[in-house]
């Protein structure tokens, strides 16, 4: 129970509204003659039962007292409810299996899927209105509801709108209900009478229990009890940036609230995202919390590792995603998914069943964890009934060693009692009929173990005398709160008249007594005027979004600002002193890690940025490879090499002039290339969209380029030359020999799928290219050309040559043993890149460019290499 107010004003004005509702609730006892142990109270939510029983004992110190219920509470304790097979029961892992059946039945089985969860969540809809009709008046009610649903007619556009409507209807019609033992004649005599404390929330069910109890009921409705109170409320208004800024703020107004003393706190649960950040804050502070509004299970770790190990088990798992579950399972040792993770990873192995077929007889202790992985996997394979997965999953989950860190979490074993793991909970299944039996597939267990997950909610067990009680705004009603913190009061958050939920009609809403926007829109203004006569309430939004959308306050929150009474709230964080530690830039020393060998790409590096140079080509250090990255513009780059490598070759060993020809063979080579690098059709798609043009423009090219004398020689070809200490290294493209008379010359050639626009400035740019001089160094050839041939996604295939790259061989040749000199001498590597050399770097979060301080703090950069 919640502590009550340590502050007077704080506790007073809601002390008061339960002696008024009280003092009406003995006066209807007495004016009908009932019993007070015969006189049951209906309270609007749980959390008022203790309230009302403790207040009832002050108030009225000698005789009985009545009981205090929910009409829920109340209908459990009078008869346990058992639903039969084809209920709607309001528990997800049964009605989810019920809607699929009924679907079958009904001719839908090939729309099952799509059609289950709306037909579920309509049934849901419908439950508390078909339940708040007396058991023998609802044949009548059902009668006059028919009339009011759209035919499903075949071929209408909303056909299956009105096809899940009606099926709804007729199944919650033909369900008992865990309340309708409380319209039975026995439970009417046994009460004398009957008090329902209606709240802002209109409840269908408790009004017609009134009807059904007549002159012997009677509502109270607790919002009209409310007095002014003795001094007006203290309303702060808080307008934060963003998300984090406004957690933080809330997370500081709690704080100051506990400092003052005015405990209870109040802290709306309007965002549950939000108040997760909330509560991080509060956590690091050491304040205890009671969080009576829970967290939707699917949400927790316990639920996410569950998940995991199915969506690891599907045919097209990815290897991130069982790398994901593998990291949670106690049965491997770090070492061996450690070891896993970095074959997978080196080979770009995106999807786990071609990892799982590759050849591993050289690497013993990797197949044996492969071989492990997948004897997990395979159990969970083949369709079955849900007698048969519960077993098989909790099997899994055992042998990984999941199972002991499930039963030893709490939100692990309300896992386990939703999914029906836990022993002896498999008995159950057998009162479900035969939507239990059906066969499933691992796709559609895995729906049902995420709907049922995405239905339940963990409410953790915590201290009841928390001076911070997190809430519904709703559930303010009744509890004697000191002060109120209500995040999430912007106009995305917190609607003065909130959307329903479901299709149905406003004609629909009216006869059923669903919700409707003016009821809603009701409640939230009642449950919002409610909190702020909270003695002191903070009102916080937050005026810009995630994505960077400006977000008004809520219509409630402009409202309040129109009255004139509400003070802009103070920031309540306390300032903190930070000294400021510019960051310099680095400025390392290579002298001690010599290089050996030295690629164009290495010395591309130096020359854009020497700090580049040191942390990738020194230090080694890089980024680990992306296991789900999707297909960009270098991994085309590279499928694209080898597949002129494949088809130049083979041309060259069975020449052939026929267009068509190569054509074919060209489609042949794309063909091989594509399945020898494991690229799926889909992750593909993009570029093969074009290849077509692609393929007609280079072979266009090829024709050309041939009449002029040229002749392919070699593609791919790895290299190597020394100078001095150093070797240069590197892989050239294509080597072509041309001549139209006389001794062949030497054409270098490197491919390029960028705009031809900047391969043309790469030309133009003179020796500050070094990629076609470097691969001319690595020949022993003094006369020889070289160009970069654009071959253009377009159709448009372009050589382009440099002219002077002799020159410029000779040129880099000498940079290249200079800049070695100085390394080696000590010279300094500091942080020079600028543009989009830094925009793509893999190091910049080492270099801190970011956080330098300004260009008269650093330091002078020395003389770079």
């Amino acid at each position: 129970m919640t502590v009550i107010a340590k502050s007077d004003d704080g506790a007073g004005w809601s002390l008061h509204l339960w002696q008024r509702a009280l003092a009406q609730v003995a006066a209807h006892a007495s004016a009908r003659g009932a019993h007070l142990a015969r006189t049951v109270v209906l309270v609007p939510y749980a959390q008022l039962m203790p309230w009302g029983q403790r207040l009832w004992g002050q108030q009225f110190p000698q005789g009985f007292a009545p009981r205090f219920e929910t009409t829920r509470n109340w209908a459990r304790q009078l008869q346990g409810f058992e639903p039969s097979a084809d209920d709607f029961a309001g528990d997800a892992a049964r009605d989810t299996l019920t809607a699929r059946a009924l679907l079958d039945r009904v001719g839908q089985g090939a729309l099952r899927e799509m059609l289950a969860t709306p037909l579920q969540e309509a049934a849901a809809q419908l439950a508390p209105a078909v339940a708040a009709v007396p058991p023998a008046q609802r044949a009548t009610w059902g009668d006059e509801a028919r009339k009011l649903l759209a035919t499903a007619d075949e071929g209408s556009s909303l056909h299956y709108e009105a096809l899940v409507a009606r099926l709804a209807l007729e199944w919650v019609l033909a369900s008992r209900h865990a309340t309708d033992v409380l319209f039975e004649p026995g439970v009417r005599e046994a009460v004398d009478a009957l008090v329902v404390l209606e709240g802002s929330q209109f409840d269908a069910l408790p009004q017609a229990l009134l009807a059904h109890w007549g002159e012997r009921g009677a509502c109270i409705v607790l919002p009209s009890l409310l007095e002014d109170a003795s001094a007006p409320p203290q309303w702060a208004l808080h307008a934060a940036t963003d998300a984090e800024d406004e957690a933080h703020r809330a997370a500081a107004c709690v704080l100051s609230h506990i400092r003052h003393g005015r405990v209870p706190v109040a802290l709306a649960a309007t965002d549950r995202a939000l108040i997760r950040r909330v509560l991080a804050h509060l956590d690091s502070s050491g304040v205890l919390v009671r969080d009576e509004s829970g967290w939707i299970l699917s949400t927790t770790r316990a639920a996410s590792r569950v998940m995991a190990a199915l969506q690891a088990a599907a045919w097209n798992a990815s290897s991130n995603e069982v790398l994901d579950w593998l990291k949670h399972t106690p049965a491997l040792t770090p070492g061996e998914i450690n070891r896993l993770e970095l074959w997978l990873r080196k080979g770009v192995l995106q999807h786990w069943s071609a990892a799982s077929a590759q050849d591993l007889s050289a690497q013993p202790h990797l197949a044996r964890t492969v071989a492990t992985v997948e004897t997990w996997r395979d159990a969970l394979r083949a369709a079955r009934p849900l007698a048969q997965w519960l077993p098989a999953l909790r099997a899994v989950l055992e042998q990984a060693g999941q199972w002991q860190g499930l039963q030893a979490d709490p939100a692990g074993m309300r896992v386990l009692a939703a999914l029906r793991l836990q022993d002896g909970q498999q008995a159950e299944l057998q009162s479900w009929g035969d939507s239990a039996g059906r066969r499933m597939t691992l796709a559609e267990f895995t729906r049902w173990v995420k709907d049922v997950l995405e239905a339940g909610r963990y409410v953790a067990s915590q201290a009841a005398d928390a001076p911070v009680v997190v809430l519904p705004l709703p559930q303010l009603l009744g509890r004697p709160f000191a002060a109120a913190v209500l995040p999430g009061c912007d106009e995305k958050r917190l609607q003065a008249a909130p959307e329903p939920t479901g299709d149905w009609s406003q004609a629909q809403r009216e006869a059923w007594g669903l919700p409707t926007r003016q009821s809603l829109e009701a409640a939230q203004r009642a449950a919002w005027a409610y909190a702020l006569r909270t003695p002191v309430v903070d009102v916080l939004w937050r005026t810009g979004d995630e994505g960077g959308e400006p977000l008004l306050a809520s219509a409630l929150v402009l409202a309040l600002q129109l009255q004139g009474d509400a003070a802009q709230g103070a920031d309540a964080r306390p300032p903190r002193n930070v000294q400021a530690a510019p960051t310099l830039r680095p400025l390392p020393v290579g002298q001690a890690l010599p290089v050996q060998q030295l690629s164009s790409t290495a010395y591309s590096d130096l020359r854009h940025c020497p700090y580049r140079f040191f942390a990738q080509r020194q230090l080694g250090l890089r980024e680990a490879d992306e296991l789900d990255a999707e297909v960009d513009k270098r991994d085309f780059g590279n499928w694209l090499h080898a597949v002129l490598q494949r088809f130049h070759e083979d041309l060259r060993d069975q020449p052939t002039d026929d267009a068509s020809e190569r054509s074919a063979r060209m489609d042949v080579a794309a063909e091989a290339v594509t399945r020898e690098q494991r690229l799926q059709e889909g992750d593909f798609l993009p570029f093969a969209a074009g290849w077509a043009q692609l393929r007609d423009g280079y072979l266009h090219w090829l024709a050309g380029h041939e009449q002029q004398g040229a002749m392919f020689r070699q593609a791919e070809v790895k290299a190597k030359q020394p100078l001095g200490d150093l070797e240069l290294i590197g892989t050239i493209d294509r080597i072509d020999g041309v001549s139209s008379t006389g001794e062949p010359t030497v054409l270098v050639i490197d491919y390029k799928t960028e705009s031809d626009s900047v391969t043309r400035q790469r030309i133009q740019s003179g020796a500050e290219d070094t990629q076609l001089p470097f691969y001319a160094a690595l020949l022993h050839h003094d006369t020889l050309r070289a160009a970069y041939v654009n071959v253009g996604e377009r159709g448009e295939t372009q050589l382009h040559e440099q002219d002077e790259v002799v020159h410029l061989r000779d040129v880099l040749i000498e940079g290249i043993q200079h800049d070695m000199a100085r390394i080696a001498a000590g010279a300094p590597l500091p942080a020079l890149g600028e543009g989009s050399v830094c925009e793509f770097c893999a190091v910049r979060g080492l270099c801190r460019k970011d956080y330098w301080a300004d260009a008269e703090q650093a330091l002078l950069a020395p003389e770079t290499p």
